[in-house]
């Protein structure tokens, strides 16, 4: 390692450990030593304390030896206490930092100077599980973390959006001479958050822990690595998170410092000043410090750099077409044009027709464009209609491709997509129209990207746009006869009346030893894939992550176990779990990756169970958050009595058979309720218990066993008349 960047770093590390005993000792006077301490909605207390020491950080007092450790780290000092000797002092120097730099953040939380103006600040556990799909099925392929500032805003934003159109989430902060590449963006009206795979971190260097730690927490959330064993987490970040730093403007100290922590974890650097450079050493996978002064080749540089491999859809439309635009939203005030919603009548429909029906690649309008509007006018109808040919497809296979149509339209920047079927809403922004965007360009979207994601099924595909609203309402009545057959059809199904089930191994990326099993009455927990998902899945890619499974020779109905699913699952973990039973909590339940929508946990005092979502940040009964409860149920681990589930599956027949179904449901939040609606309700008339979801509490009358137990003895929840469950 260059003498240059060496001293640098460990210049940086002495500066910021200086920096937290300093506030250490500050807060002490005048908080005390019990004083809590930490992080918001994240269940790994200081992360990095966590995962690497295997310490739980509580109170300020905790934090004392976390200090004394990273003082035993700087090079400076005498010590026979080596971290991982072969990388050299800089790195030792960087881990240092890492611990000091968490610290300070904790601590800036604890006087309530966190988050900073227009930044994020912590990543949460929440955050990272509802953006857990994306990371596993490749859409979202990478992280960059930029530091510093462009040399202007043009730049600035040509890089921002070249990371986008790559699908990579960038996380940017950090600053250059006061001025940060978060004023940068905002200057130019560039919208921020997790949506648009643009998160401001905060406008200091030491805030560039938030990305880092955030991904520390990934090898204890979906690698199931426990917290201490810090060689493991260190190989999981460089194996399995594939992230970078992009460093713009002149580097400090405390970023060469900041850097070597990150290069720890085998995250390269890549600076665009004439740094000297630190070519292949073990710890990153290529080289661990690069420079690259051409902007138009920066990006790619990084992207070499660390090895990311990126798709990109290269689709004939005048504006960006990248997954980072799907969170995109299209405000009043940019609007050119909307279709659906309230503004007017709407809807999308994807149909399947004989092979001499479909001429590929033709688009139809009929009726006006978005140019041909009337003065003041901004609301069409319009009618989707989708036409698809090919001779391995199948009429099953209709709504799921149907279903893409949100994903696909969205994915083009300046468009809004929400809703499906006829229940859909269009936006499209005055930036898109003025690029040139018309309405043709959602045909050419349409077939571009299912010929890209279905070419195994699909052959051909023709769309009409109908802007006419005689037209439009002369063809909603077919589509909505289809949608109701198509409800009929996956609601008649169950699990008898298949023989075969499917897995799906995509989370297998983050979390080794996690198999789903996806049957007709239970999705996947992730809330993404249903059954059909996985049969289309499979006819589309035969060797890809659901694969079906013959249930064969049946083990036990009430708990849902069958030889062939066990003999799966015992191979597909890695011969760590050895059977599952599908419809159980208590007895083998399944293991869960991280990404799941909802945990259902034992509360034992209530003879039942609660249910928490993951966008319930409040108390629950059980004594913990979703977040705390998340850390006992991820990784890949079997954990009875808690479970990790898609929240369709609540509604589910064989929702937790074995101990009752919702008959042991004694609290969950309401505004789960509110979202599980009318299905709910059917569900328990179904049961012969119609009143069975007002006897399950929610936060608003109990969010501890104290109050919950005389809820439910009060309104003669059935389930403390159950049998008991321990």
């Amino acid at each position: 390692m260059s003498k240059i960047v060496a001293s640098a770093a460990i210049r940086g590390a002495q500066e910021i450990y200086k920096q937290a005993v300093d506030f250490l000792d500050r807060a002490i006077k005048e908080k005390g030593k019990d004083a809590k301490i930490g992080f918001p909605e994240t269940a790994f207390y200081l992360p990095f304390a966590n995962a690497l020491l295997g310490i739980k950080v509580e109170t300020l007092n905790d934090v004392i030896p976390i200090l004394e450790h990273a003082k035993s780290l700087l090079p400076q000092l005498p010590t026979d206490k080596i971290w991982l000797p072969y990388l050299g002092d800089a790195l030792n120097a960087g881990i240092a930092t890492l611990f000091c730099e968490e610290i300070i953040m904790a601590l800036r939380y604890l006087y309530q100077e966190e988050p900073q103006k227009d930044c994020n600040g912590f990543f949460t556990d929440t955050i990272m599980r509802s953006l857990g799909i994306q990371l596993v099925d490749g859409r979202m392929p990478g992280f960059a973390a930029i530091l510093g500032a462009a040399p202007d805003n043009k730049v600035a934003v040509e890089i921002v959006r070249e990371l986008q159109e790559r699908n990579i989430l960038v996380f940017v902060g950090s600053q250059v001479k006061g001025r940060s590449i978060i004023d940068q963006l905002l200057e130019e009206n560039v919208q921020m958050g997790w949506d648009n795979y643009i998160v401001p971190y905060g406008r200091d260097t030491l805030s560039a822990i938030y990305p880092l730690n955030w991904a520390i927490r990934s090898a204890l959330t979906f690698g199931g690595i426990k917290p201490g064993q810090a060689q493991k987490c260190l190989l999981y970040t460089k194996e399995r998170v594939f992230a970078f730093g992009l460093v713009l403007g002149e580097l400090d100290d405390i970023k060469y410092a900041t850097g070597a922590g990150a290069i720890n974890m085998g995250f390269p650097i890549i600076a665009d000043t004439d740094i000297p450079e630190i070519k292949p050493s073990g710890i990153t996978t290529y080289e661990a410090l690069v420079k690259e002064r051409d902007y138009k080749k920066i990006v790619s540089r990084c992207i070499e750099v660390r090895g990311v491999k990126v798709k990109i859809s290269k689709i004939p439309i005048p504006v960006a077409y990248a997954a980072a635009f799907e969170g995109e939203r299209v405000r009043r005030e940019n609007l050119y044009v909307e279709f659906g919603g309230k503004a007017s009548i709407a809807f999308e429909y994807l149909t399947t027709r004989s092979m001499a029906e479909v001429e590929d690649a033709k688009i139809e309008l009929i009726g006006p464009d978005i140019d041909q509007l009337k003065e003041g006018s901004k609301s069409l109808p319009l009618a989707i209609i989708v036409e698809v040919a090919g001779r391995k497809m199948q009429t099953d296979f209709e709504p799921i491709l149907e279903r893409q149509i949100h994903r696909f339209i969205n994915y083009a920047m300046g468009l809004m997509h929400v809703g499906q079927r006829d229940m859909n809403w269009i936006r499209i922004s005055k930036d898109a129209f003025a690029k040139g965007f018309r309405l043709k360009h959602i045909g050419i979207i349409l077939h571009a990207m299912l010929h890209q994601e279905y070419s195994a099924i699909v052959d051909k595909v023709q769309v009409k746009l109908y802007t006419r609203q005689e037209d439009v309402e002369k063809l909603l009545p077919l589509a909505q006869k289809t949608y109701n057959e198509r409800d009929e059809r996956i609601s008649g199904m169950s699990d008898e009346s298949v023989d075969t089930f499917y897995s799906c191994l995509l989370c297998q990326s983050f979390a080794p030893n996690h198999v789903c099993i996806i049957t007709p009455e239970r999705l996947g927990l992730c809330g993404a894939y249903s059954w059909l998902d996985g049969k289309a899945s499979y006819e589309i890619m035969p060797s890809g992550p659901n694969q079906p499974i013959l249930k064969g020779k049946l083990l036990d109905e009430k708990l849902g176990q069958w030889k062939n699913i066990n003999d799966f699952v015992y191979q597909k973990s890695n011969k760590t779990v050895s059977k599952v039973s599908m419809y159980s909590l208590m007895d083998s339940p399944q293991t869960s990756c991280g990404c799941f929508e909802c945990i259902v946990a034992i509360i034992p005092e209530a003879n039942g169970f609660m249910i928490v979502h993951r966008d319930y940040s409040g108390m629950t009964p059980s004594g913990m958050t979703f977040t705390t409860l998340a850390g006992s149920v991820g990784g890949g681990v079997q954990t009875p009595g808690f479970l990790g589930i898609g929240k369709l599956y609540i509604v589910s027949k064989k929702f937790i058979q074995a101990e009752g179904g919702l008959r042991r449901i004694v609290w969950m939040p309401k505004e789960l309720k509110e979202v599980l609606g009318d299905k709910l309700k059917k569900r328990c008339e179904e049961l012969g218990e119609p009143d069975l979801v007002d006897k399950i509490a929610d936060e608003t009358q109990a969010t501890t066993t104290e109050e919950l137990i005389p809820f439910l003895e009060k309104v003669k929840h059935p389930a403390l008349s159950l049998p008991p469950l321990v």
